[in-house]
């Protein structure tokens, strides 16, 4: 049976040429079962819209493995601890800072440290220079989680403006 994997987008989205969408394409290219929503409101989300999109999505989808990028990062923290579920994986791509608010995305912010991720394998992906999160703060963020990081070298916010499209470390990942 092929693993279930939900791509969670941040602020804005992530179509192509941005890598979850190119992730997208590579995972049903190898069997995996996908979904990749569009949350509501995308370019001015709401926090109480996206965690009841979520839910509902976790719902109906049962996935396997979550990939979060940006925003998404913080709607799982909001969002985990009322959730029963657990997870094989959990990916988390360039969360944004605690100590700044992201005015289109005011409703998400403060946000919380969830105690518990839902999952049993998870990996926090960081730049050096992510403009929403410097490298410190990323390695502040990975000890208040007791998780993995992988710091990529000017990788920027991880996305398309960054030169993110499709890239091989989170196939491997999934893979292993």
């Amino acid at each position: 049976m092929s693993k279930r994997v939900l791509i969670l987008h941040g602020l804005g989205g992530s179509d192509y040429p941005h890598w979850q969408a190119c992730l997208a394409a590579d995972l049903i290219k190898q069997h995996y079962t996908v979904s990749f929503p569009v949350m509501p409101s995308r370019d001015n989300p709401k926090l109480d819209e996206w965690k009841e999109c979520l839910k509902k999505e976790l719902a109906h989808f049962n996935p396997d493995i979550v990939i979060c990028h940006s925003l998404a990062n913080v709607l799982w923290f909001h969002t985990c601890d009322e959730l029963d579920i657990s997870l094989e994986k959990l990916m988390l791509v360039a969360p944004v800072s605690r100590s700044r608010v992201v005015e289109a995305a005011s409703t998400f912010y403060p946000y919380p440290i969830a105690k518990d991720l839902k999952a049993k394998d998870i990996i926090m992906l960081a730049s050096t220079n992510d403009p929403y999160m410097s490298e410190e703060e990323a390695l502040d963020l990975k000890e208040e989680l007791n998780v993995e990081i992988n710091v990529l070298k000017n990788a920027g916010h991880i996305n398309a403006d960054s030169g993110f499209g499709s890239h091989d470390f989170t196939l491997d990942w999934l893979r292993k």
